[in-house]
């Protein structure tokens, strides 16, 4: 985003150099000299400055041309922009998933632990064989992988972060908010309208045909002339001082070469720019449908998940909870209760992980923060 802004910058200067006029000259001319490098034995001199004078609306359509290249590299910045804060915020959903299911990963060997406890338990009672405590004791040894693997996935999100906000990957950095958020309610219609106002592709193309079209206009201005304009103090021996004052013009002879040049190559790239409007606003209309239904599909999901996957989840994992204490079930139907459990949690975060992605995207797309 530096370096993008230093270009923005030196965009704005060219825009200056546009405006500008010539710089002027300073014109000696000294005659009858009696040597070759007696300047003091001249007969007679000239002493005076020019100045080349644009025709009035050249400077105007070059400055303008300039303008609008500029704006194209604000919209470059503008497209870097999205495209990192996409980055960014997709790294921060990562982070705060990989938290969730660090969370769930811990719960889960807690709850394997609590399982060989009773199970070991059981066994000094003598309910159970001694191989539900081995398959108890598999289950921890699994479970603390899984916790150890989540662990580390934390890390390795952190430093992704960190990386995108230009800091050492070992910083420490605590993420604050969670990946549950309210579902939104958008049309797909008003979204493709605003992504036409707010894409900075857009924006850019549109600069691109105007600047096109002053450079034309500067075609056409080059058969008007431009102005010399000067003034010198005229020195004769023996003779009173007097002033010339000078003034020409550049003659359009070959008029026939802007039609040929500059007026032929900005027609044919304002055919290109419009044919490539065109082709953006298609792509656009298409990423915003695909982001959308992302979003679509993402915020059904977690509704499923919220009202049916998850309660009866965790219904069916206190009920074999009970139905094993109570010596009716065997640790493997208890076990495979509680995957299903953790599966249902962690698939429930990957949801929602989702949802937020899309709806990231779905910004993305639009070129701007949604509302309802």
């Amino acid at each position: 985003m530096l370096a993008a802004g230093r270009y923005v910058e030196a965009s704005v200067a060219r825009v200056r150099q546009a405006w500008s006029l010539p710089q002027p000259s300073l014109d000696i001319d000294s005659d009858l000299q009696p040597g070759l490098t007696d300047f003091r034995g001249y007969g007679e001199r000239y002493v005076g400055i020019s100045q080349t004078v644009p025709f009035p609306l050249r400077t105007y359509v070059e400055g303008r041309m300039a303008r609008q290249e500029s704006n194209e590299v604000v919209t470059d910045k503008d497209v870097l922009a999205l495209d990192l804060t996409f980055q960014v915020t997709e790294s921060f959903y990562a982070l705060l998933l990989a938290r969730e299911q660090d969370g769930y990963a811990r719960s889960n060997l807690e709850l394997a632990q609590d399982f060989l406890a009773m199970t070991e338990a059981k066994l000094a009672a003598g309910d159970v064989p001694r191989v539900e405590v081995v398959r108890a004791r598999v289950e921890v040894a699994r479970a603390t992988n899984d916790a150890r693997r989540a662990e580390a996935e934390v890390r390795l999100a952190r430093a992704r972060v960190n990386s995108l906000l230009a800091r050492n990957p070992s910083d420490p950095l605590e993420a604050v908010g969670e990946l549950k958020t309210p579902l939104l309610s958008v049309r797909l219609d008003e979204l493709k309208v605003a992504a036409l106002g707010s894409r900075p592709e857009i924006r850019k193309n549109s600069f691109a045909m105007e600047r096109e079209s002053y450079r034309r206009k500067a075609g056409y201005l080059s058969y008007l002339p431009d102005f010399d304009v000067g003034a010198a103090r005229h020195t004769i021996r023996g003779e009173e001082d007097t002033w010339d004052v000078t003034l020409s013009l550049s003659l359009p002879a070959f008029f026939w070469q802007p039609a040929t040049g500059e007026i032929a190559e900005a027609q044919a790239n304002l055919r290109a720019l419009g044919e490539e409007r065109a082709h953006l606003i298609n792509s656009v209309h298409l990423e915003v449908e695909e982001t959308y239904s992302m979003l679509v599909t993402a915020g059904d999901q977690i509704r499923v998940f919220e009202e049916e996957i998850l309660p009866q989840a965790e219904e069916a994992y206190e009920m074999y909870l009970f139905s094993y204490q109570q010596g009716e079930i065997s640790s493997l139907d208890l076990i495979e209760a509680r995957r299903t459990l953790n599966e249902a949690r962690t698939s429930y975060a990957d949801a929602l992980y989702e949802y937020d992605i899309a709806k990231a995207g779905l910004e993305r797309s639009v070129g701007r923060p949604l509302q309802e």
